[in-house]
């Protein structure tokens, strides 16, 4: 029997997205998808492939923060942008992460790059694409994940109450024009990446994201 993605997330993600998917798209990607996993070594695993969804629930849903593609070494991707798994050495792009967040929260850089407890406080930790190949970045890109990505911050777009969405470097700012409700906040900044001599350290967007939903009467992210 055919893989269909859309069946493998949670129901109220798939009702949300069923409005803005195209469903010969996501039949096309559903076969790429299931032959890379037979064929390679792809990340995350197919258990993690939805977790971001699982672990933050369209209900629960308010702020956004968008990656490009999973890490693509062993036992780091889990289906979560930027995080890692706990006992993982945290790659660069969270180090610089946890410095930000020292810098503007005071929060003293956690041991783990585990972000799972963000993700069940209503943080989407979304990838553009969300597999890859093992040791090949973008190797999945432009296969039909970010119909599919579109879609879900075009769902989040039609939520009633403020949603934050934290857009860093060029690739994830570009999908700014997504966002159309007046109510929704989008705070965008440079990558965390070390690659990016600016424009991310120094952004504070932990204590801005935390005012925005504030000011909508939403509770903070205990970051």
């Amino acid at each position: 029997m055919a893989l269909d993605l859309i069946d493998l997330l949670p129901v109220a993600w798939r009702e949300a997205l069923s409005a803005f998917l195209d469903p010969p798209t996501v039949a096309t990607l559903s076969r790429f998808v299931d032959e890379e996993y037979a064929r390679h070594t792809v990340f995350p695993p197919r258990p993690d492939l939805f977790a971001a969804f699982r672990l933050c629930s369209q209900e629960t849903a308010r702020v956004l923060i968008l990656g490009q593609d999973p890490y693509h070494k062993v036992g780091q991707a889990h289906g979560l942008s930027f995080s890692v798994r706990p006992g993982v050495a945290l790659p660069p792009s969270l180090r610089n992460i946890f410095k930000e967040l020292q810098d503007d929260l005071g929060v003293v850089p956690p041991t783990s790059g585990d972000l799972t407890a963000w993700a069940t406080q209503g943080v989407l930790l979304l990838n553009a694409v969300l597999t890859v190949r093992e040791g090949k970045p973008a190797s999945h890109a432009s296969r039909g994940w970010e119909h599919v990505t579109d879609a879900v911050i075009r769902a989040l777009d039609a939520k009633a109450d403020r949603v934050v969405f934290l857009l860093w470097g060029a690739y994830a700012r570009r999908k700014a024009s997504l966002v159309t409700a007046a109510h929704h906040v989008v705070l965008e900044a440079g990558h965390p990446s070390p690659m990016n001599v600016r424009g991310f350290l120094g952004s504070r967007p932990f204590s801005a994201c935390n005012k925005a939903l504030l000011d909508a009467g939403r509770q903070p992210v205990d970051w």
